[in-house]
Formats: structure tokens, sequence, C-alpha cells
């Protein structure tokens, strides 16, 4: 049986990594405090590492800058030399499609020149570089993963907003604003990391985009929350312009549309997954839509289970 070590089992995508791969798996799991006091013997008969831990994006901004260089960087570096120096197999890297661009003209593909914003990005950009400058012995692989907007039961962030929109009867104000977005759902997530570790696959080293296979616009997410809560959809079109005071607004008096959520919710951000779907040679198990609802339906059975 295969052992896997996962670092970062405390976040949202390792509760639930954890378990999925845990039904046909020997799983050991290491905390980030536990990864900093890491010795090589620690790797004995691992297989695979998935490194998960790190420093969160802080969208309130109240994060020292170093702290994710200390995180994103460095440990990630101190562990691939580990991985290195062991007899494991894989190492899967969970960086960020953040490493690339906080906003995007067009489509993402993997050969999009790195241009990130901010620490987070910078930081997780860095360990990249460093993984794929090292010699790679012929007999290991390596996999940068960057994972777009990740969502699935237990959830929340900006889709937990629009949802209690939809639940208080709220006409959804921004439907004058026309986007894209990629969204990823964990279960998808949890398949790519599972094909990625297999014993004995062919799928080269490298960088891969992880994104559900069709974009969504806010407005078609609206639908589908909607429709998880038996709900017709409800819009009304404020001009731009206005939309547009109210978030600065928000940014002086904390309200919870701001600058920052309003731009996410907007924008434009679409992830290929061609590059990944093509190396793994299957489909990805769940559509768009279909994992969209997932999540939906996940808000409405925490509320009736806290009722």
């Amino acid at each position: 049986m295969r052992k896997i070590l996962i670092t970062g089992t405390s976040g949202f995508v390792g509760r639930n990594l954890l378990p999925y791969l845990s039904e046909d798996s020997k799983v050991t799991t290491m905390s980030r405090k536990e990864l900093k006091e890491m010795a090589p013997e620690t790797l004995q008969d691992v297989n695979v590492m998935v490194h998960l831990a790190g420093k969160a994006h802080d969208l309130k901004d109240t994060t020292d800058s170093q702290e994710y260089y200390d995180v994103n960087t460095k440990l990630t570096i101190a562990l691939y030399n580990l991985f290195l120096s062991s007899d494991a197999e894989t190492f899967i890297f969970l960086s960020s499609v953040k490493a690339v661009a906080d906003h995007l003209e067009g489509i993402l593909y993997e050969d999009v020149a790195p241009m990130p914003m901010t620490h987070y990005g910078k930081s997780k950009l860095e360990a990249e570089k460093y993984l794929m400058a090292q010699p790679l012995p012929p007999e290991k692989r390596l996999y940068i993963l960057r994972p777009c907007m990740i969502h699935g039961p237990g959830n929340k962030g900006n889709l937990n907003l629009l949802y209690n929109i939809v639940k208080m009867k709220i006409p959804y104000p921004l439907s004058s604003f026309k986007n894209r977005r990629s969204f990823l759902s964990i279960d998808n997530l949890n398949f790519v990391i599972k094909e990625l570790s297999m014993p004995n696959n062919r799928i080269e080293s490298g960088i891969f985009n992880v994104a559900d296979d069709e974009s969504l616009s806010t407005s078609e997410v609206v639908i589908l929350l909607s429709m998880a809560q038996h709900q017709k959809a409800r819009f009304i079109k404020i001009p731009k312009l206005i939309i547009r005071w109210v978030a600065k607004l928000g940014d002086v008096l904390k309200l919870p549309l701001n600058s920052e959520r309003l731009s996410k919710l907007t924008e434009n951000y679409v992830v290929s997954n061609i590059k990944l779907v093509k190396a793994i040679g299957r489909p990805l198990p769940v559509s768009s839509r279909e994992g969209m609802l997932r999540t939906a339906r996940s808000f409405s059975e925490y509320e009736d289970g806290n009722n």
C-alpha cells in the first residue's frame, strides 16, 4: 500500500483530501510546526509527499509580508530538499494561479509570464522557481498545481455571501457586470491529486493549472445558488458607477461589499485546464455546475443541522 505524507491538513483542502486518499493509501500528516522540525528519517517508506501547508492570502492585509516568504517559500524549499534526498518518488506542491496573475486579460495558460502583485503570489512563485530549477532524478516526479478558487462543502467566503443574499431574497445587485470566472470543485482537486499520486503513472513532471472544465458568470452562480434553495433567482441592474462608489465606501466603513470583494465577484478570470486533463487522460469527474450545486446544497444542510 502506498504511503502518502500530507502537510497542512487543518485547512479546507487538507480536511477533504485526507479521508479521500485514506480510502486506498496509508496517509500520515504533519502540521506546519512539525515541518519546521522535520528530519530526513521522517520520510522513511513515504512514496508521495503532498505539500498543502502554507500561508493563505489575507484579504484584510493584516499579515506581515515576511510571513508569506517564511512559510510559502522557505518552508517549501526545505521540504523539497528533504524530498530530493529521500526515497520518496512524487512531490505535489499546491501553489496558486495567484503566483501568475491577480488580474487577467484573456485565458490563463501555464505559459503565461508570471506577474504576481501580492506577497502571497510572489512567495508562491519564488517557491515554484526554486523547485523547477533543481535537477530532478529520473525516478522522481514533481507536480506544481495552480488551483483557481476552490469551493466545496464546509467552505465559506464569497460564495457564502452570495448564498446569504439569495437566502434573504435580495435581488442580486451586480447583474450589470458581465463576467466569466473559473472555479474548482474540491471533488475535482481531490481527483487530480489522487491521479498524480498513483504509482507508475506516465504523467510528466511540470506545472499544471487546476480548474473545472467550464467557467461561470457570477449571475450563473446566483442561479445555481437559488436552485439549491428552491427559489427563483432575482436580479437588479444597478449602474456600475454607483456600485463602485458603494464598494469604496465599504473599504472605509468595513461593509460586506468592498473593492476587493467587488473585484472577485465581477472580474473575468478564466483558467485553462487543458494541459492537465490531457496529461491525466481522463475527464474531471464533476461538472462546473454540479460542483457549484453541491457546495450550495451544503450551505443549506449546514443551516438545517444547526436549527
